[in-house]
């Protein structure tokens, strides 16, 4: 652990928890722009690898990418400040606005929402720029990376996700069996640290069998809840939206919520950074009234994070050892052209299609990314910039 890692990595996640508008790709591009290019915290290479570890996992991809790179920077500690820092804002928000439900506007047409939209399509752009220029050097891995797009574009389903990026890692591996040129000196992973990431396997296992059967001698006990929240975090790929009919479903039909309630929750959320897995928050607390609203919440957010955890902690030790081996390198050179390949297909879809709504925006992000890639601007000016350009600027 680097000497006030902890710290750092603390101010950094929550610095971005505040400014990472625009869902899980958009957070990998604040994610790269703050920690690879500005602060050097990995390589492109390295972080790539991250990212497709983090895509073959189940459960939020971005906050699992939160917590390995709190760990890569300052071991156990650093994972759990990274993912506190980067969740802190959006679940205090969440858990509030679960205590004034119905006393808020919808605000899905807010101009500065618009303009938040447009900051994820700056940022996100910048990461298929850069991402593709390092991670995509030769004919054959901007081939892949293009196949892969046009792949997830046509089949954009979580599990043709997984299964492109574990197809990319096969041809890869086969390209390039006999290239040493991108060695790379790997850290391995300590006895302590494989214990301890093997025994964050078996908790993954064991709650996700376990919990059901605990929680079904109290149907409406604070177990079942958990139950609930954890196995919507522990089968779903995808993240983000993906784990919205889960949680529907294990929670409506049980009159825990209604629809509606359910539904106000889902739009706030829109307006928020950080993940929006802390709709959890939101849920956790909209459920009870009065005392012990707030800590249902929390209780919630940890039941639908904790398989994440579980699963990226227990992961990291064995993915660093295999990154050493010569036959990895090649595998991993093809899974991350396909990651170049899902950012460019999802600045597509839905960053793009979702976000640019005319001539006028398309200018608004070309001064963005000029502003961000030429001018070196601080994303979190780039984010206030698109904000009020989407409120004061732009065509309703």
């Amino acid at each position: 652990m680097r000497p006030g890692g902890a710290l750092e990595v603390l101010a950094t996640f929550l610095k971005l928890g505040c400014l990472s508008f625009g869902g899980p790709i958009a957070h990998l591009g604040y994610f790269r722009s703050e920690l690879i290019e500005k602060r050097r915290w990995l390589s492109d290479e390295e972080y790539g690898d991250l990212v497709a570890l983090c895509q073959f996992l189940p459960g939020p991809a971005s906050s699992q990418v939160a917590f390995g790179l709190g760990m890569l920077r300052a071991g156990l500690p650093g994972a759990l400040l990274a993912s506190f820092g980067f969740t802190l804002p959006s679940a205090l928000l969440m858990i509030a606005f679960g205590y004034g439900v119905g006393l808020v506007q919808d605000p899905s047409g807010a101009g500065w929402l618009h303009g938040l939209k447009l900051a994820a399509v700056v940022v996100v752009a910048q990461a298929v720029w850069g991402m593709g220029r390092n991670l995509c050097p030769d004919r054959a891995r901007r081939t892949l990376a293009l196949v892969s797009a046009a792949l997830l574009l046509v089949c954009p389903s979580a599990l043709v996700q997984v299964a492109v990026i574990a197809a990319a890692a096969l041809l890869g591996r086969w390209l390039y069996r006999t290239d040493s040129s991108g060695a790379v000196s790997v850290e391995p992973a300590t006895r302590r640290g494989r214990v301890a990431g093997a025994v964050a396997l078996v908790a993954f296992a064991a709650l996700l069998v376990g919990l059901p059967a605990l929680a079904a001698a109290a149907p409406d006990g604070p177990l079942a809840v958990f139950d609930s929240f954890y196995r919507s975090g522990a089968l779903v790929f995808g993240g983000g939206h993906v784990v919205l009919p889960l949680l529907r479903a294990e929670l409506v039909p049980r009159g825990w919520l209604s629809d509606d309630q359910f539904l106000a929750g889902y739009g706030a959320a829109q307006a928020l950074p950080g993940p929006l897995f802390t709709f959890a928050a939101y849920l956790g607390t909209a459920m009870r009234t009065g005392a012990g609203a707030w800590q249902n919440g929390v209780w919630c957010l940890l039941g639908i994070f904790l398989p994440a955890w579980l699963l990226i902690g227990g992961a990291l030790p064995f993915w660093r050892r295999l990154r050493g081996h010569a036959g990895a390198r090649g595998a991993l050179a093809g899974a991350n052209a396909a990651v170049v390949g899902l950012l460019l297909a999802t600045l597509y879809s839905p960053v793009i299609s979702q976000g640019v709504r005319g001539p006028h925006d398309v200018a608004v992000a070309l001064v963005g990314f000029a502003a961000l890639e030429l001018w070196r601007a601080p994303p979190w000016g780039v984010v206030l910039l698109m904000a009020a350009a989407g409120q004061w600027l732009l065509p309703a």
